[in-house]
């Protein structure tokens, strides 16, 4: 049965947990082949259903890819340049799209951004020959992007490292995963294409352990729970994600709360996928968004003095891909974290 509610369905358990339940993979109005993984292939498809049929083919693309750089008039040029095709045949942007068909999108390669080595500063918790962890603070973007080809975690890892895995190119050289710019917290990269590979096998089968801390808004009622709601992007605005049958890939983030407040609650966020924007959908998702979030929260953390929202990826653990060793690595809350919590405490 199909749940079309603007809320997961909840069971509370003897354990006082609590669920949301996914949206049917089954019953979803398209599939689609790729895999949300860095490196991954550029070739997409999608099996059109009948709850889709009839959008047209530029209007569909828009809300499937969850590439935030990617707006609908470079889709539309992509389309009048024959790299998407509908049952194999070209198309044009406004071409409806019919039930039953595949639509196919190979999306040609970006010109080329060579990230360059810059003397950025870096809070660097573990390194050795294979592997660097860093505690990233807020506002640090990941990567460059059109329009953002410096001031990135990897120009400083350029210049602190010297060389890094080349496995995902001159854009995103030894990043194997990423936290958002306004997160704060641990994120690990690779210096060489062994540890690279090991480090993306060990995501892929979810062994990473990834744990963040998070202030959010109200009173959590449940101890602990799982939300495994399908996260796709927000056909109203391309930046943003929501959870939807609609171009979605499952998503799922364990729960435990630290600390309540009355009005606010302390909650450690286990990851066990990796979708953008992931935490804070499925916060904003069962009523509870995070304090301080920009996008999804709809509120300033000024209040508790807040800098930005209240978002740390707190735990990183993985095996190191040449010794096999289990490490687990802990970053301490950035100070207005701190300071939002000890004002919570003694108020």
């Amino acid at each position: 049965m199909k749940n079309r509610t603007n809320r997961a369905n909840i069971s509370r358990s003897e354990q006082d947990d609590l669920t949301a339940a996914a949206l049917p993979v089954g019953e979803r109005p398209f599939a689609m082949s790729d895999e949300d993984e860095e490196g991954a292939s550029n070739a997409m498809s999608w099996e059109i259903g009948e709850e889709v049929a009839g959008q047209r083919v530029d209007k569909f693309l828009a809300g499937a890819i969850e590439d935030e750089s990617v707006s609908r008039s470079q889709i539309q040029d992509w389309i009048r340049d024959g790299h998407v095709r509908v049952g194999g045949l070209q198309v044009k942007p406004n071409a409806k799209l019919p039930s039953g068909s595949v639509l196919t999108l190979n999306r040609p390669d970006a010109a080329p951004i060579e990230a360059q080595p810059e003397d950025i500063p870096l809070n660097v918790v573990y390194e050795d020959g294979d592997v660097i962890v860093i505690d990233k603070p807020r506002g640090f973007v990941v990567h460059p992007a059109p329009g953002h080809a410096s001031g990135t975690v990897v120009n400083a890892l350029l210049h602190h490292c010297g060389d890094l895995s080349g496995i995902n190119g001159s854009l995103r050289p030894g990043i194997v995963h990423r936290i958002d710019k306004d997160t704060s917290g641990l994120l690990m990269a690779a210096k060489n294409d062994l540890a690279h590979a090991s480090l993306a096998e060990q995501l892929k089968d979810h062994s990473v352990t990834r744990r963040y801390t998070a202030l959010v808004y109200g009173n959590v009622p449940h101890d602990r729970g799982t939300i495994d709601a399908p996260i796709g992007r927000d056909t109203g605005d391309r930046k943003l994600f929501t959870v939807t049958e609609k171009g979605a890939k499952r998503a799922v983030t364990h729960f435990t709360v630290i600390e309540r407040f009355g009005d606010y609650t302390l909650v450690e966020l286990q990851l066990e996928t990796g979708r953008t924007h992931q935490i804070r959908v499925h916060m904003k998702y069962i009523g509870h968004t995070i304090v301080g979030d920009p996008f999804y929260g709809g509120r300033s953390g000024r209040t508790l003095g807040m800098q930005g929202q209240a978002l740390h990826a707190g735990v990183l653990g993985f095996d190191h891909p040449r010794s096999g060793e289990r490490l687990l690595f802990e970053a301490p809350l950035p100070e207005d974290m701190e300071h939002a919590l000890h004002m919570l405490r003694t108020r």
